[in-house]
């Protein structure tokens, strides 16, 4: 059987059928992307949305996603077109749509102060043909390009898109590998190893929500800020104090309604601890 080579997973995946993300299919002996160019939703937003606070500030994007992930947070708020059921109705209904088409769409917004393309929503780079393609028109037209990943891919992946993204913003879940095993369903040690590369190519802001009994210690959070003040640029040159990070407020969602909202004074302390490290640290959903 043909096999994925997209993130830690591996998937083995028979003829005609998806990997775990469901987003990747088996056809001709090879594993290609089963969502390719198949949109279900597009937005024009704000890039401080994303959240991307120091990149072109003010400035509009236009924001595209799919189907398929290869996480499962059980508080997605993008459940439907990331991992839930309702994803098999998504795959039957999502518009196609060519790069081409889509470049025509993000320059026709210039008037509306759109500087891109931003590829969000569901998890991007489990269809990172379509995000490479597009973006390498994107940049020939003049646009720039946003990635907003959980950051769960090879660096294979990242070195094809590289060339192409100017800004990520990649979600930092935690900093435990029980955490990203257990609940998330992720690998700790791809994410870091894939923050570590894409800090050397491009600008990069991180996101950390913070979920109540999961991750919310002010001992994780020194270990994150910790971590990030140590990360270096393609020279070697330690960058870490100066890349933002965000530090968002959990609401109940999906699986974790048995949750109370994240306490907007812990959010608060912890993005005070986080400063002790880090210059840029600022706060969301509160």
């Amino acid at each position: 059987m043909p096999r994925c080579e997209v993130c830690f997973r591996h998937c083995e995946i028979k003829e005609g059928s998806l990997g775990f993300c469901g987003a990747r299919i088996a056809k001709n002996e090879k594993v290609i992307s089963d969502n390719y160019g198949k949109i279900t939703a597009i937005a024009l937003d704000p890039i401080e949305k994303k959240p991307l606070k120091h990149f072109h500030p003010g400035s509009m994007i236009l924001s595209v996603g799919s189907y398929g992930c290869n996480l499962r947070c059980p508080f997605c708020q993008n459940s439907d077109i990331s991992w839930a059921d309702e994803v098999k109705e998504w795959k039957k209904s999502a518009k196609a749509i060519t790069p081409e088409e889509l470049v025509d769409i993000a320059f026709s917004a210039k008037d509306r102060n759109n500087i891109g393309i931003a590829f969000t929503y569901n998890e991007p780079l489990i269809g990172y043909e379509f995000v490479r393609d597009l973006a390498k028109l994107s940049h020939e037209a003049g646009l720039l390009n946003v990635l907003v990943t959980n950051g769960t891919a090879e660096l294979s992946v990242l070195k094809e898109l590289e060339p192409y993204i100017d800004a990520m913003n990649i979600d930092l879940k935690g900093f435990t590998k029980e955490y990203y095993d257990k609940t998330l369903g992720g690998s700790f040690d791809m994410t870091l190893r894939f923050i570590e590369e894409a800090v050397k190519h491009c600008h990069v802001e991180l996101t950390t929500l913070i979920v109540p009994g999961e991750n919310d210690t002010e001992e994780e959070m020194r270990q994150i800020s910790s971590w990030i003040r140590s990360l270096k640029d393609a020279s070697g040159t330690e960058i870490g104090k100066s890349i933002p990070l965000h530090i968002s407020r959990f609401f109940p969602r999906f699986y974790m309604r048995d949750k109370n909202p994240t306490d907007v004074s812990l959010i608060y302390h912890l993005a005070d601890i986080a400063r002790e490290k880090l210059d840029f640290v600022y706060t969301g959903n509160c």
